[in-house]
């Protein structure tokens, strides 16, 4: 029997074995001489605390004293706690304890189901580099309460999906959405069968981007590489979860705080809520999430903004004191968490999602950007039920995820910095229209120079400029060549793109297709995508639509 069955002996909630020492702030097995309720058994050599001393007057703070005749015992370890959220339709805490709830770890890792999914997954999880984790909503009616949910017979589609990126400096983080009537390419993709063989599901293209999961057999691995198609970014792990994990995460947290503009009553989801703020959990935080008639203009990206809503408020709500001082609740999550999620391999252990809890509890919630790929209407379909990728803004945003770039500003530059630079770009400037560039790419991602052109010419008005392909050599730092007569020109790029004083380098211009002087920008290592000033540390100055986790938002 494991410490949550002997825990629950009794009606007793193991949780409330657990009490919080003020001199010390850490939380502890309660003392096996309080009467109320039965000590949880740890491992052995572990029996409880010290009780004071017969006669003596306890201390304020200090546990009530035992029954006499009790032994004198030793507490032996310390309970840890962490903090993990994910996005789409589930969110996670998990609580890690120590050595006194050693059976209570073995039971949370019976939990946690994995699956194969081969070379789509990384094999380990660094907690020194930046990551990037797919979550998988899906739309299978299993699970108790669940009939009347996603489509009849549902093999389970990618039907919520978000791509969790985390910055190696732990500062930010990005949550892409990824629409499910996505159009893209699904590539061939190598499955494990229940037998332990090995198939390729044929790719398909031009289909919903939901279909890249259960269709055909194919498995989260399949999402990952189709992602990583549509975007060029490559999940280095998934989460899975089904419509239980929203229910029972919200209940264990007590209800989530959300807010609508106008009264809902939507006879489709069985969501009734007043106008202004209510708080959801269980059912109605499903119904919430699920919704498609109530907001906007009840379409699959308008819900998409909701449930990002959703998730910023989840997120407060499981960072606040009242969640994170309640070993009660703290329990409540570890199970809900961990016996809601389907991962891969390499983080199916709990001790691995310990790590990647504490390494995303670093990460401040005002700097936690949602956000979603930007797509215009499928000019394919006359009913337009369908999305593509706006080229003109969606290779700039996964370019900025690519390069760990974060969406908010997390960074001041120096003034002496910016003093310097004022210095050297000092005098007249031309007009955007007036600037001649060819651009060059000089060790920037593939494609770089062809997004920064389109940006130039269809946001900053540069459009006397062009692609001229790869350079000779590749750099470390973007550098533009202007001729002593363009002086002018340069300063306005420079301007336009956040160029430093040290990037302009006075020599010899070029000439262009209409045999007219031009000046050389050559992109280099640090480029950060089209758009984004190269003198800044963050993708503020892009054309990027977000919401961050801090703010609190009402769905209209």
């Amino acid at each position: 029997m494991d410490v949550q069955g002997r825990g629950r002996a009794d009606g007793v909630d193991p949780a409330d074995q657990w009490v919080r020492n003020p001199r010390t702030g850490e939380y502890e097995l309660r003392s096996a001489a309080a009467p109320s309720r039965p000590a949880v058994p740890g491992p052995r050599g572990t029996r409880g605390q010290v009780p004071p001393q017969r006669g003596r007057r306890t201390a304020p703070g200090e546990p009530p004293a035992g029954r006499r005749g009790r032994r004198p015992v030793r507490k032996k370890g310390r309970a840890k706690k962490a903090l993990l959220w994910t996005g789409g339709t589930m969110a996670f805490v998990l609580v890690a304890v120590g050595s006194a709830a050693y059976l209570y770890i073995r039971h949370l890792e019976g939990n946690v189901h994995t699956e194969d999914v081969g070379n789509a997954a990384k094999s380990d999880f660094s907690k020194d580099e930046a990551f990037n984790i797919l979550i998988i909503g899906t739309d299978k009616r299993t699970g108790k309460g669940n009939e009347g949910y996603g489509d009849k017979g549902s093999v389970g589609h990618a039907d919520t999906n978000i791509l969790l990126h985390v910055s190696k400096d732990r500062t930010n983080a990005t949550a892409l959405s990824i629409p499910r009537d996505l159009i893209v390419d699904i590539p061939d993709c190598r499955t494990k069968q229940a037998d332990g063989t090995e198939t390729v599901v044929a790719g398909q293209q031009g289909v919903r981007f939901n279909r890249s999961l259960g269709e055909s057999g194919r498995d989260p691995g399949c999402t990952m590489r189709t992602v990583k198609a549509a975007t060029g970014i490559s999940p280095d792990h998934f989460m899975m979860a089904d419509f239980n994990a929203v229910k029972t995460l919200t209940t264990a947290v007590g209800g989530v705080g959300v807010c609508v503009e106008h009264a809902v009553n939507d006879k489709e989801s069985k969501l009734v809520l007043p106008a202004g703020e209510s708080k959801v959990e269980g059912e109605k935080a499903l119904a919430f999430v699920r919704t498609r008639h109530s907001f906007g203009n009840q379409g699959d990206l308008d819900r998409i903004k909701v449930q990002q809503q959703f998730l910023g408020s989840l997120m407060r709500k499981m960072a606040s004191g009242d969640t994170l001082t309640s070993p009660t609740k703290l329990w409540k999550l570890a199970e809900a968490a961990t016996d809601a999620l389907t991962v891969d391999k390499a983080i199916g252990h709990v001790g691995t999602l310990k790590d990647i809890a504490l390494e995303l509890k670093k990460v401040p919630t005002k700097n936690i950007s949602f956000t979603t790929v930007p797509v215009k209407d499928n000019p394919a379909e006359k009913i337009r039920a369908t999305v593509v990728v706006d080229e003109s803004r969606g290779p700039q945003l996964f370019d900025l995820i690519r390069n760990d770039e974060s969406l908010t500003e997390v960074k001041k530059a120096k003034a002496k910095e910016k003093a310097e630079v004022a210095a050297r770009l000092k005098g007249t400037r031309s007009a955007a229209s007036e600037v001649r560039v060819r651009i060059l790419n000089g060790g920037a991602p593939a494609g770089s120079a062809q997004t920064e052109l389109t940006w130039l010419q269809t946001e900053a008005g540069v459009t006397k400029s062009e692609n001229d392909g790869n350079a000779d050599a590749r750099l470390a730092r973007t550098t533009l060549e202007y001729a002593p007569d363009q002086a002018a020109q340069a300063r306005r790029l420079a301007d336009v793109l956040g160029l430093s004083g040290a990037a302009l380098k006075p020599g010899k211009s070029v000439t262009n297709a209409q045999g007219l002087p031009t000046m050389t920008l050559t992109l280099g290592k640090d480029f950060k995508g089209a758009g984004v000033k190269l003198n800044s540390t963050s993708a503020s100055a892009a054309n990027v639509d977000k919401s961050t986790a801090d703010k609190v938002q009402c769905a209209g």
